[in-house]
């Protein structure tokens, strides 16, 4: 038995696992980026004549997964510590003579491994771009579809004043739209071509090793630098930490989905289809089983977050145990963020929601989400202070007594002697949503003026089509 088979087995992961963000990260695209790499240092040394074209080319043609026994290279890894060593030699033992001893000229294993992170990094940030693309547009289209649509807002779980579902949903928007500019900012400080050598210095390289570092750079479409990142792994941090802050805005999402469709709330739904999170044992259980596993996605990168802190502690021209702490952490954030963005845009685009509750919902308490409209309302006439405490001894008899706000508000103010400022007719809830449709229209704008058509995008590169 391989030990990819006795991995820990996930069932969040097997569950609600995004296929594009595993499959970047599986065992064979980890060693397919390290192959890549290899055949595109062959092939530019080859060009700079660092080693000859042919020997180049026969590298690039042996560089290839279909010549790498992957149970032998992680047995050799085992041993060794890392996989480049047993990597090198399969290729070399795939060669003739001559170009077997130009393999890996002058690089060093984690030259190997962190432009392989790089390719693999650059596709994990193309594919969250482009599922936060897809939320974002069916975000914004229930934004626009409820703009108007008037609920209760709450502030420390209580309702607050009216709002609109669109305005809740805007600022949702927002988030999304800034973790996008993030994301594509990041490219060039993530996607990062290492090749240095074995002490950051390039010697092994020889006198063409910038020119060379620049062509690899070129072939895998990387971006290129001056600087060895072997030992400063800021950018590694921050894929880490833009991967769980993605998740993060997700799991508030799930979070509101999750008290909005309480039964005693009953706003919003997750989509619906036969048996969709049914109970074994409860017939009538509809759970929100896409949020559940939002918020768990969350929850574990948000765990996973102290270690990226420690990934940079690393110290002198090596890690010393630090590496390895990417080696766990890094796949998994990329993971738990496409999942979370998966099951965001399940829930997004077939949310149910139920505006007629919301409506009465506003009259759940009596009206009491109506003070401080109705204390703004009198607050011309009688001063901001007054009307605040006659709307606050309203509204404590209205909850003693079970009774309606507008109703114990007359009465207060026939006791106080002010009944005759109390205007005949009281703000109602449409009356008093302030900017909250042009919050909505002001989110949506903001995210068709600021997402970036894919044409538009920063280089991204691909496996395929790297080196050959």
């Amino acid at each position: 038995m391989s030990i990819q088979s006795r991995n820990p087995f996930s069932l969040l992961t097997h569950l609600a696992g995004d296929e594009t963000q595993l499959d970047v990260f599986s065992a064979d695209s980890c060693i397919e980026s390290w192959l890549a790499t290899e055949r595109a240092l062959a092939i530019a040394q080859g060009e700079h004549a660092v080693i000859s074209a042919d020997d180049a080319a026969a590298i690039a043609a042996a560089a290839r997964i279909d010549n790498i026994d992957r149970d032998s290279l992680w047995e050799t890894s085992k041993n060794v510590g890392y996989p480049i060593l047993g990597l090198v030699r399969q290729i070399s033992g795939a060669l003739p003579e001559g170009p077997n001893g130009r393999v890996h000229y002058g690089a060093t294993t984690q030259d190997i491994m962190d432009t392989g992170l790089a390719l693999q990094l650059a596709r994990s940030l193309a594919a969250l771009d482009r599922q936060l693309g897809e939320l974002g547009d069916a975000l914004a289209v229930q934004v626009e579809a409820h703009a108007g649509t008037v609920m209760p807002g709450r502030t420390h779980a209580q309702q607050a004043v009216p709002t609109t579902f669109g305005a809740t949903l805007a600022t949702l928007l927002g988030q999304f739209t800034r973790h996008r500019e993030r994301l594509q900012q990041a490219v060039p400080r993530i996607a990062v071509i290492s090749l240095f050598g074995a002490g950051g210095t390039s010697a092994a390289l020889g006198a063409k090793s910038a020119d060379v570092r620049t062509r690899v750079a070129e072939l895998l479409g990387l971006h290129d630098t001056d600087i060895p990142w072997h030992v400063d792994r800021d950018g590694i941090a921050e894929y880490g930490w833009l991967c769980a802050t993605v998740a993060a805005t997700c799991a508030k999402l799930a979070r509101n989905i999750v008290d909005l469709s309480r039964t005693e709330i009953g706003e919003v739904f997750e989509p619906y289809n036969s048996h969709r999170g049914a109970s074994s044992t409860m017939p009538q259980k509809v759970n929100p089983i896409s949020s559940e596993a939002i918020i768990g996605l969350s929850q574990t990168a948000g765990a996973l977050l102290s270690s990226l802190s420690r990934i940079q502690e690393a110290g002198h021209e090596r890690s010393a145990g630090e590496w390895q702490i990417e080696w766990q952490v890094i796949p998994q954030l990329g993971v738990l963020a496409g999942s979370a963005l998966s099951e965001a845009l399940v829930i997004v685009r077939g949310m149910r929601v139920d505006a007629g509750r919301m409506r009465a919902n506003l009259d759940l308490d009596g009206g009491l989400v109506m003070a401080e409209a109705q204390m703004i309302q009198l607050a011309e006439a009688m001063g901001r202070e007054r009307a605040h405490d006659l709307l606050y001894t309203a509204a404590t008899r209205a909850r003693t007594t079970h009774r309606v706000l507008a109703d114990t508000l007359r009465e207060v103010a026939a006791e106080a002697g002010v009944a005759e400022l109390l205007p005949a007719q009281l703000v109602t809830a449409d009356d008093y949503l302030g900017e909250a449709k042009d919050i909505a229209a002001s989110a949506v704008r903001g995210w068709h003026n600021r997402a970036v058509a894919d044409d538009d995008l920063p280089s991204i590169p691909q496996l395929a089509g790297t080196a050959s």
